[in-house]
């Protein structure tokens, strides 16, 4: 019993330590990276580079969205400053709510426009945005809609956009979309590629005539490895 409890507090310990060593090496708050080791300890995630995920505001967060995974991650990570718009399961979701609880968000029904002039107001002050975008290779007409408010909304509030992609997403059970090989706990790596305007984003598009949304779209693609720009 007594060796039971001691490797009991002996591992509570070493939880705390490395949640709070990790939330002073990375800028996070303790309660970020408590909710993040579970989850980096199952999953093996690997983070690549992490200052994109610090970019300065103003400053949308696009995250292809491939598995249920996705907000608790983007949570734990992403600076706890930000609004993130979750669709309507993720913001209902019960086994969310403490990842949800560490950073304000508001849920966004995909059949509407996004109420943009709020959000470019927030960008404006300095604010943070985490959008969670359909991920295909080419998005249906509703899908396209969101990538064009994003766009919209970055341009009107001169805010930079951070691509980012969990690699591995498709591979898990918590996918959105289901097919063979999807595993319980595939290793998952977290890709952020150095913010971007509007305008550079459209420099560096192969669309022709260089479209916002398509640009978007392409960055995204990039970030997942499914494209080289």
């Amino acid at each position: 019993m007594f060796l039971s409890l001691t490797l009991i507090v002996l591992v509570l310990v070493a939880y705390v330590a490395w949640a709070v060593g990790h939330a002073w090496w990375r800028g996070r708050s303790f309660h970020q990276s408590a909710l993040y080791l579970p989850l980096k300890v199952l999953f093996r995630i690997g983070e690549g580079q992490p200052a994109p995920l610090r970019s300065a505001p103003p400053v949308i967060y696009a995250i292809l969205h491939q598995s249920r995974l996705d907000p608790a991650l983007m949570l734990s990570l992403l600076p706890s400053d930000t609004l993130h718009i979750l669709d309507e399961a993720s913001a209902k979701s019960f086994w969310l709510e403490p990842w949800r609880e560490m950073a304000r968000t508001i849920a966004f029904n995909a059949r509407h426009v996004f109420v943009s002039r709020r959000l470019v107001r927030m960008l404006k002050g300095k604010g943070r945005l985490a959008v969670y975008l359909p991920d295909s290779i080419d998005p249906d007409t509703r899908g396209f809609r969101l990538y064009r408010a994003v766009a919209r909304i970055a341009e009107t509030a001169g805010a930079e956009i951070v691509a980012i992609s969990v690699r591995g997403g498709r591979d898990t059970a918590f996918a959105h979309e289901r097919r063979a090989g999807q595993r319980l706990l595939p290793r998952l790596s977290v890709t952020a590629l150095p913010a971007l305007g509007v305008e550079a984003l459209r420099a560096r598009s192969s669309s022709t005539p260089p479209s916002a949304a398509r640009a978007l779209h392409e960055r995204l693609l990039e970030a997942d490895g499914q494209v080289v720009i």
